[in-house]
């Protein structure tokens, strides 16, 4: 099978965010991390999320930091599973396109077009399997795009030119620009790479453009999005859920972000 070049659901919402204008702004919530989990997504949709990133916890999260794998350990010690997450999203009604975000091996494990059809019955659009490499990648993105799941592809400042370009093109919903070479996690400052990561990417695709992996403030966010269509924002937030916050408090932190976005 060939992956589908038909913009998506993911893709023509943030799109069209963008075009009239707007940053973008895609949180992310770890699936299963408390009771009222599904209650965090709907607040934060409310607060101004364009997109809502859900983890599905992995034991062993390569790419994460401590605050996310924190946020998975917790989950899965509370029991939640893969179906269960999915089981838990059927049915929420955000308002916003939920893209999960997690590691090859689930995918592997239940079969990859199964895996792929689990995620968009449970009302998904979208997937980031960031230990997946491109290279070996082109089974699931056609399985993906075959159960019209999205699959949006990671670059590194470290990604050459030429595989910048191929990781633009065949990535669909946004293109996932990684700020820095490192883990995931809050810093004090926005790496100087991120700039330079959303300039390359923008060079290469007219599709939307998000940095992750260190942009924790409302003033970092905005700094991001000078070249940026728009931040992914993670660790921050979890650390804030970690703490014993609810949707409310989520809401606070996302529309802090939303405020200062839309103010420039």
């Amino acid at each position: 099978m060939t992956p589908t070049t038909q913009v998506g659901p993911l893709e023509a919402s943030l799109r069209a965010r963008r075009d009239a204008g707007h940053k973008l702004l895609a949180p992310y919530v770890t699936g299963g991390l408390t009771d009222d989990w599904t209650e965090v997504l709907r607040a934060v949709a409310a607060a101004g999320a364009d997109a809502i990133e859900v983890g599905i916890p992995f034991s062993d999260p390569v790419m994460d930091g401590p605050t996310i794998q924190e946020a998975s350990a917790t989950a899965l010690a509370r029991g939640v599973t893969p179906p269960s997450i999915l089981h838990d999203l059927t049915g929420v009604d955000a308002g916003v396109p939920l893209v999960a975000m997690t590691y090859y091996n689930l995918a592997y494990r239940m079969g990859e077009l199964r895996f792929a059809r689990s995620l968009a019955a449970a009302g998904v659009a979208g997937a980031i399997l960031p230990d997946l490499p491109l290279d070996e990648s082109a089974g699931w993105e056609a399985e993906a795009a075959a159960a019209g799941i999205e699959t949006v592809l990671l670059a590194a400042p470290v990604t050459s030119d030429d595989r910048l370009g191929e990781i633009a093109a065949r990535s669909r919903g946004f293109v996932y620009g990684v700020s820095l070479m490192g883990i995931t996690g809050e810093r004090a400052e926005v790496a100087s790479s991120a700039a330079v990561m959303a300039k390359r990417l923008k060079a290469v695709t007219d599709k939307p453009v998000l940095i992750g992996f260190g942009v924790s403030t409302p003033r970092q966010a905005v700094e991001v999005c000078a070249e940026a269509d728009g931040v992914i924002v993670a660790s921050a937030l979890i650390r804030t859920l970690l703490a014993g916050g609810g949707p409310e408090a989520a809401a606070d932190f996302v529309g802090g972000l939303r405020e200062a976005l839309d103010r420039g």
